[in-house]
């Protein structure tokens, strides 16, 4: 397995906790049809005189070019629950419990690459939402031939009121700017990751914890490249593809997100995503 982080600077992979860098541009990397079997050639692109910089000093970009992010919804227990439970009102709620138990998954759209922040950036919540959580997945990078070349943490950013109302307003409670964020790096691996491998959270605000929570991989209902092919039906990819594969940690239902909490979602073998969350967005003119 190895780590490789998008900086400003260009990507740079780490080795003994230091990151070296690579003369290769991050698309050129990422890109690659057989990413993990090029892992000597990324070796081969440092030099042994090149300067290394520790992780902290390098400024971490969201590890992404021009990939689109999609994820998968309803793919643990937790998260049918909760789903149920928010459109109880509206009569949607026997939609996720079909989901959950149907041979095809729940996947949409999540976001663009202007739309995704990196490591130690501004997540948002809408200005039209009074309910936002953070829903801490992990998110697999996939090559144009559908094959899983790396693992990263997602942040998929979500207005439940407004999925809650409707779900048809899906595409609003997800999509907008500052709705998904992705890092700190890359980790690449042949191999999935263990099925206990875990997924915690948690939300600060003005210092104190006000919410953390802990899942594993083995909780998930559907397998990962049971998901990819799905997402391959019918659909190409010419850069490759993100996909968020759902989340198992959801808050209660008296917590929503509010500017200047700090998000932490930390997987073993990747690391911390750490996001502040900004003031709302301002409400564009009509």
């Amino acid at each position: 397995m190895i780590r490789l982080y998008n900086t400003v600077a260009g990507p740079v992979f780490d080795v003994a906790g230091k990151l070296r860098p690579v003369r290769a541009s991050w698309s050129e990397l990422i890109m690659s049809d057989h990413l993990p079997g090029t892992i000597r050639e990324v070796r081969a692109m440092t030099g042994p005189g090149s300067d290394p910089a520790l992780i902290k000093e390098v400024n971490l970009l969201a590890p992404i070019s021009t990939q689109e992010v999609w994820a998968a919804g309803v793919t643990y227990l937790r998260s049918k629950v909760a789903r149920m439970e928010e459109s109880k009102d509206a009569g949607g709620g026997s939609f996720y419990n079909k989901v959950y138990e149907a041979p095809r998954p729940e996947l949409f759209f999540k976001a663009s690459p202007h739309r995704v922040v990196g490591p130690g950036q501004k997540v948002r919540i809408r200005h039209d939402s009074q309910w936002n959580v953070p829903e801490p997945e992990l998110a697999l990078l996939v090559n144009p031939q559908g094959l899983i070349l790396g693992f990263t943490i997602g942040n998929d950013m979500s207005s439940r009121d407004i999925e809650g109302e409707n779900p048809l307003y899906l595409p609003q409670a997800k999509v907008y700017d500052g709705c998904c964020a992705l890092g700190p790096c890359l980790l690449l691996a042949s191999q999935p990751l263990p099925k206990e491998t875990d997924i915690a959270m948690e939300v600060i605000r003005s210092g104190e914890i006000v919410f953390s929570g802990k899942t594993t991989l083995a909780r998930m209902k559907r397998g990962l490249q049971e998901l990819v092919d799905w997402l391959f039906r019918d659909n190409s990819f010419p850069s490759g593809v993100f996909l968020l594969t759902g989340t198992g940690i959801v808050p209660p239902d008296d917590f929503t997100l509010q500017s200047g909490d700090d998000i932490r979602i930390a997987m073993p073998k990747i690391g911390i995503l750490h996001n502040t969350v900004a003031g709302v967005l301002a409400m564009s003119s009509l």
